[in-house]
């Protein structure tokens, strides 16, 4: 077998290498959700208290931001598509290793193992799809099977756990990841074959150092956060993990060769872009918080119904992410970022007019609003950052854009959490505790409109390697 060659713009993912890179980040991000339906029954059955229990969530997102760490390393060293297969046949081991595991400790440290595995798969997919490994070009062909399955699958973890438990038990959550990891072998071969991907760098240097400081910050912070929400803000873990990060900027600006390049953020273009992104990752996770606080407390719906409530906002984010870069074609990003901001915040401000007695589907409606703007908005940022890079800045261009979302929507989740318990004490009422936290982030995405004014109109075009 021929190495893989580098992949040119005209060269795109066929139907079964799309599936194939969109597997794995979908299993991951569904693992990120799912397993939050399953912890009653873990208690139950592995017979322990739910404070050792929620590690086996803890662990994964822990394990997670860890991971991002070494991804940027990894895909430079041995090429996009070699270390995305290596994690995607890791992670199906893993969750195998979570079926069958026997007691609570060992759940949790599968689960932390399958949390380091399914950590660099997300960044590694987007490089390979939107342009092989390389800059994208035509933005009107990225694929919407990937936008669909992306944005679909923090939704559809609330509804496939739900079901999958209630007919088949917790450990049904792990074991649907086996035919799915399993079937996505022959596209990791069809993308061999296809020269997807970058080449492997052999001189490319581990910065251990900057690996570790990374990796320990983004992990203190991920705890931190945590324990924010349920011990309060004087906890010390975030504070410390910040720091932690400082450190790693400090210490990057000395480097040739970096664990994460962060000379992206030097162009003032990319910078503000990047803000955006963790803008919308704030509105984004805050709400997918919220809104099952809504359905299921306010509410009272079942958790079968409000899986299903959520479902439809996740696909209306993949079916308007292709729209929003035919738009950018015929418009700007400028334009097209500001109109999604604007529509952004109407939704979410709309979310304000619910109430304990709104009927399912017009809260349904009103979130398949947020999930279109959302998406308009998403996809050019994404190509507006990464367009444009030389091909061996793309993994650490990932990498960088899958930091800030995590560490974004890991801060505004607890945050919104706390202005929601907060409010919800103080007027005794929890309904006027998610009005307020809505109209924050309605907020919060008028000022993303207000600093799109400042995004070039065009998206970059493909600087040489």
């Amino acid at each position: 077998m021929n190495p893989p060659k580098t992949t040119t713009a005209a060269d795109r993912p066929a139907l079964l290498t799309t599936l194939v890179l969109i597997a794995g980040p979908v299993l991951s991000m569904i693992d990120t959700s799912i397993v939050n339906v399953a912890v009653p029954d873990l208690v139950r059955e592995l017979d322990r208290p739910l404070a050792t229990v929620q590690w086996a969530v803890s662990g994964y997102l822990l394990a997670m931001a860890v991971g991002l760490a070494a991804t940027s390393f990894l895909a430079r060293r041995f090429g996009l598509l070699p270390t995305y297969a290596a994690s995607l046949a890791l992670f199906t081991l893993t969750s195998l290793a979570c079926a069958l595991a026997q007691g609570a400790s060992a759940l949790i440290v599968f689960r932390a193992l399958q949390g380091l595995a399914g950590a660099p798969m997300v960044p590694l997919a987007v490089g390979l799809l939107i342009g092989g490994g390389g800059a994208v070009r035509d933005t009107r062909k990225m694929p919407i099977a990937a936008a669909l399955a992306f944005f679909a699958a923090p939704a559809l973890g609330v509804s496939a756990g739900g079901l999958l438990i209630s007919v088949y038990g917790w450990r049904a959550i792990f074991l649907v990841n086996l035919p799915i990891g399993l079937l996505a072998l022959p596209g990791v071969i069809a993308a061999y074959r296809a020269g997807l991907g970058t080449r492997p760098d052999p001189r490319a240097r581990l910065d251990l150092p900057g690996m570790a400081l990374l990796a320990a910050g983004l992990g203190t912070v991920t705890y931190g956060v945590e324990q924010a929400m349920s011990h309060g803000w004087a906890d010390p873990w975030w504070p410390l993990g910040l720091i932690l990060l400082a450190g790693y900027v400090m210490w990057a600006r000395s480097r040739t060769n970096p664990a994460l390049d962060l000379g992206l953020v030097r162009h003032r273009a990319r910078a503000l872009t990047l803000a955006l992104c963790a803008l919308s990752s704030v509105v984004l996770f805050a709400v997918l918080f919220l809104a099952p606080l809504l359905l299921q407390n306010i509410q009272h719906h079942s958790t079968a119904i409000v899986g299903l409530a959520l479902l439809p906002q996740g696909l209306a984010m993949g079916l308007s992410a292709p729209l929003g870069t035919r738009l950018v074609e015929r418009w700007s990003v400028r334009v097209v970022v500001l109109a999604g901001m604007l529509f952004l915040a109407v939704m979410t401000g709309a979310m304000a007019l619910l109430s304990a007695d709104t009927p399912v589907w017009v809260t349904t409606l009103v979130l398949c609003g947020r999930g279109a703007a959302i998406g308009l908005t998403s996809q050019p940022l994404v190509l507006a950052l990464l367009g444009g890079l030389p091909q061996d800045r793309i993994p650490d261009g990932n990498t960088l854009f899958s930091v800030v979302q995590r560490l974004a929507g890991s801060f505004g989740i607890a945050l919104l959490a706390t202005l929601f318990a907060t409010r919800s004490t103080a007027t005794g009422s929890a309904l006027t505790g998610f009005h307020q936290a809505v109209l924050v982030l309605g907020g919060v995405a008028l000022l993303g409109a207000a600093a799109a004014l400042l995004l070039p109109r065009r998206l970059p075009v493909q600087a040489a390697g």
